[in-house]
């Protein structure tokens, strides 16, 4: 699967428009990515708070969006949105970083694909050993933190709504500039 994943990844690098390749529960899938600027907001607000707080509770780690996560064991290879690990590891050659270096992912749901968020990746991470997830919802103004994992299942997860201040891990992460997908400044739906 990997091999078939690196070469999804060569061609895709020569098309137009930014792709991801994954391998998930069906081997490797090569998606076109349509990345709205509100969800681009959220993951480098996200990313932003995260390496703040990182240089004072995990000097050498950073979070960071583009690279994939692996793990040959169980035959996957995610690309979150957001991924706390090691600075030194973004130097090294290939497509993925090992899982077994990952301390947090974050997805900021898709209006097309919320079912990849909430199911095949809130299983495989938690297979993965990665210790938090974070799922923030622009469609519902909805956040779930997981942590505890336990085999293919978190044992923890903490519901939190847009404008809370949400613990995750060591960390924290304000939401307070989040904004719902069709919603203004406001609240209100555009006219």
């Amino acid at each position: 699967m990997r091999v078939i994943a690196e070469q999804l990844e060569a061609c895709a690098e020569r098309w137009e428009g930014a792709w991801s390749v994954e391998i998930g529960p069906s081997g490797p899938v090569l998606a076109m990515v349509y990345p709205s600027k509100r969800r681009q907001g959220m993951i480098r607000r996200v990313r932003d708070q995260l390496d703040e707080q990182l240089s004072l509770t995990r000097p050498g780690y950073v979070c960071v969006n583009g690279p994939g996560i692996e793990h040959p064991a169980i035959g996957r290879m995610r690309r979150p949105d957001a991924v706390v690990i090691p600075e030194a590891v973004l130097d090294e050659e290939g497509l993925a970083v090992d899982a077994t270096q990952v301390l947090a992912v974050v997805e900021i749901v898709s209006p097309s694909n919320p079912n990849n968020d909430y199911g095949e990746k809130l299983a495989e991470y938690p297979a993965m050993g990665i210790p938090h997830y974070m799922i923030v919802d622009p469609r519902t103004g909805t956040i779930e933190v997981h942590s505890s994992p336990c085999g293919s299942h978190y044992g923890d997860k903490d519901p939190y709504i847009f404008g809370d201040t949400v613990p995750f891990g060591p960390w924290t992460v304000d939401t307070s500039a989040f904004r719902r997908y069709g919603r203004d400044r406001d609240g209100s739906s555009p006219s």
